[in-house]
């Protein structure tokens, strides 16, 4: 079993940055691939970011360039860098671990973004 817990969201202006953190207890960190994910109101859940064991990474389209995700291993934490945020980038955003069939999630950190 796994949890997970975000924190690191707020309000900020356009343009400006945050950093999330998520702070993984449990055994085996440095085996799950780690994730972000964020749901903006009315919408679906989206895929932000990813993070592999051996640490390669993916993004959404929408925030490469911007978003950078990071995880250690040695404080069971990932990261998630965000520069250059937009008004569209408000959403409650989730930390997501994976390993095998086991998903697990975090409950999630607000980050609103003022124009």
């Amino acid at each position: 079993q796994v949890q997970l817990v975000e924190s690191g969201g707020g309000l900020v202006q356009a343009g400006g940055s945050l950093r999330l953190s998520c702070a993984a207890s449990g055994r085996h960190f440095s085996s799950y691939v780690m994730g972000w994910f964020r749901q903006a109101p009315g919408k679906g859940r989206e895929f932000v970011a990813s993070i592999s064991s051996t640490g390669s990474t993916d993004y959404a389209g929408s925030v490469r360039g911007r978003f950078t995700i990071s995880r250690d291993n040695a404080k069971n934490t990932v990261y998630l860098q965000m520069n250059s945020l937009k008004p569209e980038d408000t959403a409650v955003y989730y930390c997501n671990a994976r390993l095998r069939f086991s998903t697990y999630w975090g409950q999630g950190t607000q980050v609103t973004v003022s124009s």
